[in-house]
């Protein structure tokens, strides 16, 4: 399918997608938008696709509970986090083994099109997830290269934290706080921290000028704000928590909806043929609270990366002794005359 009618297909998916409750309408600002403004929090697991074994989209609350317990332990035991202090911390945290509820239901996923829960990957696109899977379970880190700072992902850098579109959920707390004007909306992520300064219009801007968030533009569509993002940074096309591809090739289609006083619905897709062979529509639910954004110095407690890059360094010193270093069962070499 050619880019542009794919395009047409996601929207009409999005357009199409059941979003509030018919007798529930938001409340309007002073500029007559539905009002989104305020902190809203996720704080719940979700992973990206169907599990094995598990089909279904919703699960009665007991069934729900068991399964969140699983998918924890199952995340606790991958080697990344094998050795990570903070998984015990995770696990002794009540509230981190539930189930993501949306619109009253609790949810086993995040994509809810097509209806078996998979990602329309390319066969490559498919191959190069499993790759990453296996990685995750059998290393201390993702496989990005380490030459330099320069070649790995902007999160670990603490360029960008958990802000770029679209917003992946994770079983950490983690609010988003927007505020509404007449020309944009702005969305502050607290894990980065990310600011996201979104104009309506039409029209993006020039792609050189794109920061690691990308390119965006906002529009209302009735009840629902739609924000559309392109030019994401090629070093960040795996987002690695859950495992995503956002080529920067790719267009972020993002919907947030009121679907309640407390419940906003967020909604999204990646649309880019190189990855993804068709449409699909991903969706959780934020959760107002009355807790502030507050500062989150990403660069104070940021040991991975020096850590990643001299444990990268020792390990090719002692590759290159291995290879010049004598065996141990070798005779030694005549002494010369």
């Amino acid at each position: 399918m050619k880019a542009a009618g794919l395009v047409l297909v996601v929207a009409a998916l999005l357009a199409g997608a059941p979003v509030a409750a018919a007798d529930y309408r938001a409340p309007r600002n002073v500029l007559g938008q539905p009002d989104l403004q305020g902190v809203w929090n996720t704080h719940f697991v979700l992973p990206m696709e169907a599990q094995p074994g598990m089909p279904s989209l919703t699960l009665p609350e007991a069934e729900a509970a068991a399964y969140a317990r699983q998918l924890s332990a199952q995340a606790s035991q991958l080697a990344i986090f094998a050795q990570d202090p903070e998984v015990a911390e995770i696990r002794a945290d009540p509230s981190r083994s539930d189930l993501a509820i949306v619109r009253g239901q609790r949810r086993t996923r995040q994509v809810v099109q097509p209806p078996d829960g998979l990602l329309p990957l390319t066969r490559g696109a498919r191959g190069q997830m499993r790759f990453i899977e296996q990685a995750l379970h059998t290393q201390s880190e993702p496989p990005f290269p380490k030459d330099g700072p320069e070649v790995r992902p902007n999160w670990e850098r603490c360029v960008v934290g958990w802000g770029q579109p679209p917003i992946i959920s994770t079983s950490d707390i983690n609010p988003r706080q927007i505020v509404q004007t007449r020309d944009a909306v702005v969305i502050l992520t607290e894990y980065g921290p990310d600011l996201r300064i979104i104009p309506f219009t039409d029209q993006h801007g020039p792609l050189l000028l794109a920061s690691a968030l990308g390119d965006a533009i906002a529009h209302w569509e009735g009840e629902t704000l739609v924000i559309e993002t392109i030019g994401m940074p090629a070093k960040d096309a795996m987002r690695a928590f859950p495992i995503l591809f956002v080529p920067a090739s790719a267009k972020v289609i993002e919907r947030y909806t009121r679907v309640s006083k407390t419940e906003m619905l967020y909604q999204y897709t990646v649309v880019d043929p190189a990855i993804y062979t068709g449409p699909w529509l991903a969706e959780y639910s934020l959760y107002r609270t009355a807790q502030p954004i507050i500062e989150f110095a990403c660069h104070e407690g940021n040991y991975s990366l020096p850590n990643i890059l001299a444990g990268a360094r020792r390990s090719e010193q002692e590759a290159r002794a291995a290879r010049i270093s004598p065996s141990p069962s070798a005779s030694p070499a005549p002494h010369p005359r």
